[in-house]
């Protein structure tokens, strides 16, 4: 039986019979890891609340070699993020994040880089930057870290080098205004929005949360949820809260 411990973010979770639950998290060490809590709902718990989604700890488990599924043996709270799981703006931002990680990412498949931004990412939706700047600057530094990084030189189906007048976004980059027209799931895209993009990947952590783009915000991040839709196949589970969240607060200005 093989003993594991790791810095690690929970990024889901379900109920497993009358008493246990089974735990994803994201870690430092060993990438995406599922496994079993035992007892873990029951009011006694040794794991007393620490189980909440977002939450960072310090993480100990034993791997049995048998089943897919490890056996979470302690969970030592380090930072509950609990502020983030108070605000509906912010929940929602940081459940496409997670959604991002959790789905984009395989088991045991360990990406220190991706660690690292998802918990830089969850810090900053506690602070004053707005949470869908947070969801924007996170979904551009990821895909480039997953190797999905959108290519924005030429257009991706005919090859024609930008800039060209009004393009658009398409799966994999930058689509000229006459393939554009063959497909009906294009974003938007100004030359003001792919320079932005361009920005957010080069600037420094900081200064990109900060960095006034206007409304090219809004479209890298329609198009950020696009290209996470098209990889996983379907649309992101969270894109309907966010939705839910822009129609009870109209100005609020969230977007994936």
């Amino acid at each position: 039986m093989a003993l594991g411990k790791s810095a690690a973010v929970v990024i889901g979770s379900f109920p497993l019979g009358e008493s246990d639950r089974v735990v994803t998290f994201y870690s430092r060490d060993f990438g995406k890891i599922r496994g079993v809590a035992k007892a873990s709902r029951r009011i006694r718990s040794r794991f007393a609340g620490a189980l909440e989604l977002f939450t960072l700890g310090e993480m100990v488990f034993f791997d049995t070699g048998r089943s897919e599924l490890v056996r979470i043996d302690h969970f030592d709270v380090l930072h509950p993020f609990d502020r983030v799981r108070r605000d509906l703006e912010r929940l929602g931002q940081a459940s496409w994040i997670v959604e991002c990680v959790a789905r984009l990412t395989a088991e045991h498949d360990r990406h220190v880089a991706l660690y690292a931004l998802l918990v830089r990412s969850l810090r900053a939706l506690e602070g004053p930057v707005p949470p869908a700047r947070v969801a924007v600057c996170f979904g551009v530094r990821a895909l480039e870290t997953l190797g999905h990084r959108p290519r924005l030189d030429a257009c991706t189906v005919c090859g024609r080098a930008y800039p060209f007048p009004r393009p658009a976004l398409g799966a994999g980059g930058v689509v000229c205004e006459a393939c554009a027209r063959e497909d009906a799931g294009m974003v938007t895209a100004r030359p003001a929005t792919l320079a932005a993009f361009e920005w957010l990947r080069s600037e420094r952590w900081e200064e990109a949360l900060v960095m006034p783009i206007g409304r090219s915000e809004n479209e890298i991040g329609a198009f950020l949820d696009a290209q996470v839709s098209r990889l996983i196949g379907q649309p992101t589970r969270t894109a309907k809260f966010l939705r839910d969240v822009r129609r009870l607060e109209p100005t609020s200005g969230v977007s994936p």
